[in-house]
């Protein structure tokens, strides 16, 4: 019958959220729980040449490290593992087995690198050590290629070959397609291995998938505590314990598993969580590499819906899990080219202003507080009144300036029974039909500032750009660390007393360099506007 291992990978796959610094006294409290819960196998990290050995991290230059961070524990029944990827820990840097803490390598490695990938695994072999051949990006292999693999792994005969969803792209039954083709081919001596990630919440539901086929081999399976790990996470370790407790006659101590999460592991997710997130599921639902993603999001110009778009644009196929920085910025230029284009709505806002003098309102208390100047202001002047993510209480606006997702969702029942236009930064996404005016974000923003995004000074900005010389401001009250700075609380941001100085300083600053070229007056008080600093505070 054949045996099934259960493998813990958190101080290796972990590693990517603290990048790997775990803390000496953290790894070894791992490592003795992870022995104590009875986990047959335990990779302590990654070997990489690049990385200076440093006693705190689980990412080592050497095999010789590992004695140094380990060096004492008792593994008991564990077998002791680290992980390389190709290319970044040549064998001269590896001891024989026998003089190693180490009793196993994990090497992973892409398609393309298959061939060399392979012979390296034979040299590590012939070191002593159980070498797994890790199939990274599993899902970029057809039948043809994988087959071509299996030959490979059937004349090193590596301890074992893994299945790796890197991108955690699998669903069930395209699990089991691979795992089938890899059970009826592969040598019997060589076991097979199942790595899950998280992206549609399908690591443990793909895990029970494996473990619940009849296998020609031994197989092991991985997990990591709490589903510590790279991206949208792992399968939590606990989980698969319990199961193969419950289904397969195991006796794993689950209660060490979850010691070892409360005392190592919920520290860091604290700081910096992991799990399901829209992120890694955009990635997973257009079978691209994270960097694209990352990409897109850098150029601060795109709504979730876009960059969607975009990434399901990405050509040719074997670009999509290979990062292209060229295929990205290709896409994004031909979208600010193309669709992306805000020339025509520049012009229509400025046909809709006309020559009507042009009036801001903004959220600040000030609009309440002095309500009689602003509405003397009004009647004088019939100026075109534009507010800015938001929608005043007793005005009704011409236009409201968009730039926030949240904002808008909070005052979409509102527009819909008002005649009010939308001016829109890209984004946002219209909900039920287009916005009368979209334009571009990205030029608009602040640059070397923790807020980049003040709508105020975008819309200043964007104004600017489309030749208007005057405006007319109110409820620009700056920001206060003592008071509400909004007329809705509930519009306030945690963060802004604690910067509220640096804040008022920084749009005095820029309000001063807009005045070189544009005339803007305050119909309320403004700390942007005072000539003595008092912090914002309302008068």
């Amino acid at each position: 019958m054949p045996t099934i291992s259960l493998l813990d990978c958190t101080m290796r796959d972990g590693g990517y959220v603290n990048d790997w610094k775990f803390g000496r006294k953290n790894l070894v409290s791992m490592f003795e729980r992870l022995v104590d819960a009875g986990v047959d196998l335990i990779e302590i990290g990654f070997l990489d040449e690049r990385r200076p050995f440093d006693i705190d991290r689980s990412i080592m230059p050497n095999t010789a490290c590992a004695e140094k961070i380990f060096g004492g524990c008792d593994r008991k029944q564990a077998t002791v593992l680290a992980m390389i990827d190709y290319g970044t820990c040549g064998i001269e840097h590896l001891q024989p087995c026998a003089e190693s803490f180490l009793d196993g390598i994990r090497v992973i490695f892409k398609k393309h690198r298959m061939h060399e990938a392979m012979g390296f695994c034979r040299e590590v072999k012939a070191l002593g050590y159980k070498v797994f051949a890790q199939l990274v990006s599993i899902t970029a292999y057809n039948d043809e290629e994988l087959l071509e693999l299996v030959g490979l792994v059937n004349d090193v005969k590596p301890f074992a070959v893994s299945i790796v969803d890197t991108y955690g792209l699998l669903h069930p039954d395209e699990l089991l397609h691979y795992y089938e083709l890899l059970d009826d081919n592969v040598d019997p001596s060589v076991q097979i291995g199942f790595h899950a990630h998280n992206n549609f919440q399908l690591a443990y539901a793909n895990d029970l998938a494996f473990l619940g086929k009849t296998p020609h081999h031994d197989i092991v399976v991985d997990g990591t505590l709490f589903g510590m790990g790279k991206s949208a996470g792992n399968t939590p370790i606990e989980l698969l314990g319990m199961r193969l407790n419950d289904k397969f006659g195991k006796h794993y101590d689950v209660d060490a598993m979850l010691e070892c999460v409360e005392e190592s592991v919920m520290d860091f997710y604290q700081k910096s969580p992991w799990g399901y997130k829209t992120f890694f599921y955009l990635c997973g639902k257009n079978k691209c590499h994270p960097n694209y993603l990352t990409y897109f999001e850098k150029e601060q110009n795109l709504s979730t819906s876009k960059i969607d778009e975009l990434l399901s644009r990405i050509e040719p196929e074997d670009k999509k899990l290979l990062y292209d920085k060229d295929v990205a910025r290709q896409l994004y230029e031909e979208y600010v080219d193309g669709e992306g284009s805000d020339e025509a709505d520049k012009a229509a806002f400025k046909k809709d202003l006309g020559n009507r003098p042009l009036f801001i309102v903004g959220p600040g208390k000030n609009i309440e507080l002095q309500k009689q100047n602003v509405l003397r202001f009004i009647e004088a002047n019939n100026p075109y009144v534009l507010s800015i993510n938001y929608l005043p209480k007793d005005l009704t606006p011409d236009c409201v300036f968009v730039t926030n997702s949240k904002r808008y969702h909070d005052m979409t029942l509102t527009l819909r029974n008002t005649d009010t236009k939308v001016l829109a930064t890209t984004n946002v996404e219209c909900r039920n039909g287009m916005f009368d005016y979209v334009i571009q974000r990205a030029p608009l923003l602040e640059t070397d500032e923790n807020i980049i995004d003040n709508s105020f000074l975008m819309l200043v900005k964007f104004l600017q750009s489309v030749g208007v010389g005057e405006i007319f401001c109110a409820g620009f009250d700056g920001y206060s660390d003592k008071e509400d700075n909004y007329v809705n609380p509930a519009m306030e941001y945690g963060f802004v007393k604690q910067e509220a100085s640096h804040l008022n300083e920084h749009m005095k600053a820029r309000i001063a360099e807009f005045r070189e070229t544009m005339a803007i007056q305050f119909i309320t008080y403004s700390a942007y506007d005072a000539t003595e600093d008092i912090n914002g505070a309302s008068i």
